[in-house]
């Protein structure tokens, strides 16, 4: 069975306006990146997947439960974090924690404190005191204290200083060890490369691309960078699988599709001084996709 299930699944305000039928499944123990900019989509995807907004159409079944019909259940087995961290200004983490287990039946809140000791929070501290990223750790540690089947956190990391996001990529990543199932959207495209093995990428309410990680970085060329240590022989630039090519004096840059093979066998004659083949990161398969688009007015959308 998938964590996640969709086929059609659509969240409608207005004709083009909202989630545009969604088809799609994630894998039990999946760590899943859902990637747009802002007004893209994402919210109102994870909002229609938990239950929080009625359909429009087709169907979607997150652990196995009708995201509609079944929210209470979906809501009993999984751990999520909005994208904006709402809670009881007068009340303590702690408190919100025993509340959490009381309702669980009596569930122990013993990973619970783990995870707040390693997000470095203060647990009777009250809200209306907290910072964002500290309430923004009250959120993943209630999201997380109960080691759920599937977590769907929308922008984990937001307002947290880099060696929190750290331990928090750890966490999600012991998650998935653990066989549990993680749908992450963030924005911080660095992020989510490290710890997903799929990704979606979602524009104007439309899920229009789903792929590896790997493949999808594959999928476009690698930045070189080289120095000559004298005036070449080689033209570079006329190279099969070089792109925008640059020379500069003694320097060159451009984009390099394809093994390194070709590119190594061309310069075996000459005398460099630095060389560097990069391949490309996640944000640039992102931006790759989106450029790829043909221009068009935008149309109005929801996040």
């Amino acid at each position: 069975m998938n964590a996640i299930e969709t086929t059609g699944l659509s969240k409608l305000y207005a004709p083009g306006v909202g989630l545009a039928p969604l088809n799609l499944s994630v894998p039990t123990g999946e760590v899943f990146g859902f990637i747009g900019p802002n007004g893209a989509g994402k919210t109102t995807a994870i909002r229609t997947l938990m239950g929080f907004l009625r359909p429009s159409g087709g169907s979607g079944r997150v652990l196995g439960h009708d995201v509609w019909k079944e929210r209470v259940e979906v809501h009993r087995r999984v751990g999520y974090l909005p994208g904006e961290v709402h809670l009881g200004r007068d009340h303590s983490a702690r408190e919100l924690m025993s509340r959490s287990c009381r309702l669980r039946g009596g569930a122990s809140d013993t990973y619970g404190l783990e995870v707040a000791r390693r997000l470095e929070l203060k647990l009777d501290a009250r809200l209306g005191t907290l910072s964002k990223g500290n309430r923004q750790k009250v959120g993943l540690t209630l999201a997380l204290m109960h080691r759920p089947e599937l977590l769907v956190l929308d922008e984990p990391t937001d307002g947290l200083d880099p060696l929190v996001q750290e331990t928090v990529l750890e966490l999600l990543r012991e998650a998935a060890s653990e066989g549990r199932t993680v749908f992450l959207s963030s924005h911080v495209l660095s992020e989510v490369e490290r710890v997903a093995g799929r990704v979606g990428i979602i524009r104007r309410g439309e899920l229009i691309r789903v792929e590896g990680v790997g493949a999808l970085k594959a999928s476009l060329p690698q930045q070189v960078t080289l120095r000559f240590a004298r005036p070449p022989r080689v033209d570079l630039a006329a190279l099969d699988g070089m792109t925008q090519g640059v020379a500069d004096g003694l320097d060159f840059r451009g984009l390099w599709r394809g093994g390194p093979d070709a590119l190594i066998r061309a310069l075996a004659g000459e005398s460099l001084s630095s060389f560097s083949l990069t391949p490309s990161t996640l944000e640039d398969a992102f931006m790759d996709e989106y450029r790829s688009e043909s221009p068009r007015k935008e149309e109005a959308h929801v996040a």
